[in-house]
Formats: C-alpha cells, sequence, structure tokens
C-alpha cells in the first residue's frame, strides 16, 4: 500500500467536506487523514487528504475527487517538493519527580509544555508525522493519557504552480 497526499482547494459551502468523504466511503478508498480550513480567501476551502491503495486507487481518487463539483483544484503533494505538518496535544500522567524529564525530552523536540497539573503534562507539538511518531516513542515508558493529532496539512515549495481563483 503507498500513501499520496493531495491538496485540494474547494468552494467553501456547506456540506463539502461531507461529499468529498462521501465519495471516499461509497468507493471503499482508505483515507488516512483529512485536514481543512479556509484559505486567504474566505470562498475557498483548503483540503488536505491522506489517502492509500495501490497506484490504481491512488490514480482513480485524484480523478473522482476532480469530478466533483465543488472541487476548484487537486494536485499532489510530493514530499520531495512539498512541506508536510502535523499537530499533536499528549497528554501524560506524571509524577512530579518526573516531570523534569518529559520537559527535557520535549524541549530536545521544540515542542511546548501548554499545561501542567499536579498529575499530569500536555505537550503541544508541531512538525512532520515522523518527529512526531519518535516523540511518541521516547515517551513509552510514561502514561499517555490521552493524544490528539490534526493529521498533515502541507503545501508545495516555491511559488510556481499556485493556483488563483
Amino acid at each position: 500500500m503507498k500513501k499520496k497526499v493531495f491538496q485540494l482547494l474547494v468552494d467553501n459551502t456547506s456540506g463539502v467536506l461531507s461529499r468529498i468523504s462521501g465519495l471516499f466511503s461509497r468507493r471503499s478508498y482508505n483515507i488516512e487523514s483529512i485536514t481543512a480550513g479556509v484559505t486567504a480567501d474566505p470562498l475557498i476551502t483548503r483540503i488536505t487528504i491522506v489517502a492509500s491503495g495501490d497506484d490504481e486507487i491512488l490514480d482513480q481518487i485524484e480523478k473522482q475527487v476532480a469530478k466533483l463539483e465543488d472541487v476548484r483544484d487537486i494536485k499532489e503533494l510530493k514530499p520531495e517538493s512539498s512541506v508536510y505538518r502535523e499537530l499533536a496535544l499528549i497528554k501524560v500522567r506524571v509524577s512530579a519527580s518526573a516531570r523534569q524529564g518529559v520537559i527535557e525530552v520535549a524541549n530536545i523536540f521544540r515542542a511546548n509544555i501548554i499545561d501542567v497539573a499536579q498529575e499530569g503534562l500536555i505537550i503541544e507539538m508541531t512538525g512532520n508525522q515522523d518527529k512526531i511518531d519518535a516523540f511518541i516513542k521516547l515517551l513509552d515508558g510514561y502514561e499517555i493519557l490521552e493524544l490528539a493529532r490534526t493529521g498533515i496539512a502541507g503545501l508545495r515549495r516555491g511559488t510556481e504552480d499556485i493556483v488563483y481563483l
């Protein structure tokens, strides 16, 4: 199974995300992650979808999504020519005596401690998926109480191939 990251520019209308995810559901395509947010133009939403499948399925996904009425543009964000980021919020149970160790590991990864409680911390981290996975792996000796990951958001590098709608 391969993964591809697709960037969509769509009309910012109600139900657009439902129509796109419905296409994936109807065709049994797999969505690894999906993020959406309004662009500098409030009439346009940027959606980043990470999908998995073989080459034929991934090509079909791109063609089928491009046919949807609300979709203004779709392109693949290739790793070598794009920047990907993800946000993770991680709530860790940690005693007062072990807290400094977790803080030091967070500092190495340039993560932020955004909440400190008697028995735990909430850590905010942004980066590529490998960085976040590596950080979570280092927390293996601690109890992760809750974990929230946004999924990938991405943009192509440079100023070529920008779509102005």
